[in-house]
This record gives structure tokens, C-alpha cells and sequence, in this order.
């Protein structure tokens, strides 16, 4: 695990991006936080990262978005997902296990559908002006290429 304090906005979503240039296709980004802790800001960033250079933002009432860039970006807000079964709907298998980069907001609300192997990220806030405490966490041999550049950043 790695851990980042970001001070600002801007350097939550800088740190995004850095993120989003180490990912490869398949790659599953789940991002921890509370209201407010700027999972938002951060998916931006690794969007940027991979390349999207679309508006992005919160997919609260949509659930997902999807943005291109080197890779297809699906963006995942489940803060109003009912059952992890919805996720079915959406075509979550394909979407998750496919060549794009699934970053998933509230991945708590997965259940049963949580991947054993993905990219966790837990975000503190440590004072409610902009100060955070970003933890990266490679999870599963997929991950280990990942974690070796994140090592560097």
C-alpha cells in the first residue's frame, strides 16, 4: 500500500491522473470515501490520466458514464444502486472484465460482485478544508506491474 496526502483539489486530481497513466486495459479502480472526501476529483483525474478529455463528473443518477481516451473509461457512481443485481443490468461483466477501466465510486454497494482483484483506493479527509489522505492499494497478482509504478510516483 501507498499512501499520498494532497492538499488541494488540484493536487487530488494530479495524483488522479498519475494513476490513470500506470493503468492497463482491464484494470478495476474502486475508490473508498464519504461524502465529500473528492472520490469525484480523483476519478477526474485518472480519467485525464487515460486520456478522456470530456467534462467529467459524477454519475449519481445515471450510475455509470463512459469517456474515451487511449483506453474506454466506465465511470461508476453506485451511491444510489439498489442491490448489487442492478449491476447486471448495465452489463457490469463485460464492463469490469473487458479491455477498457472500470473506476467505481461507492464500490461497497457491489455486495457479492466486490472483484477479488482490483486497484483500492481509501480517501480520508483529514480536515474539511482540502487536505486528504489517498491509500493505494494493489490487490491481486493483475496488480503487481501497477503497483511497481505507483511505487515511483
Amino acid at each position: 500500500m501507498t499512501v499520498f496526502t494532497t492538499n488541494s483539489e488540484q493536487e487530488t486530481e494530479a495524483l488522479g491522473q498519475k494513476i490513470g497513466n500506470l493503468l492497463q486495459p482491464g484494470a478495476i479502480v474502486l475508490i473508498h470515501g464519504e461524502l465529500g472526501a473528492g472520490k469525484t476529483v480523483l476519478s477526474r483525474g485518472i480519467a485525464r490520466g487515460l486520456g478522456a478529455e470530456e467534462a467529467v463528473t459524477s454519475p449519481t443518477f445515471t450510475l455509470m458514464h463512459r469517456y474515451l481516451g487511449r483506453l474506454e473509461v466506465y465511470h461508476f457512481d453506485l451511491y444510489r444502486l439498489g442491490e448489487p443485481d442492478e449491476m447486471l443490468d448495465l452489463g457490469y461483466e463485460e464492463l469490469f472484465y473487458g479491455d477498457g477501466v472500470s473506476i467505481v465510486e461507492w464500490p461497497e454497494r457491489l455486495g457479492y460482485l466486490y472483484p477479488n482483484e482490483c486497484i483500492r483506493i481509501d480517501i480520508d479527509i483529514i480536515d474539511y478544508g482540502s487536505t486528504r489522505r489517498i491509500s493505494v492499494q494493489a490487490v491481486g497478482s493483475q496488480y503487481s506491474e501497477f503497483e511497481k509504478g505507483l511505487g515511483v510516483l
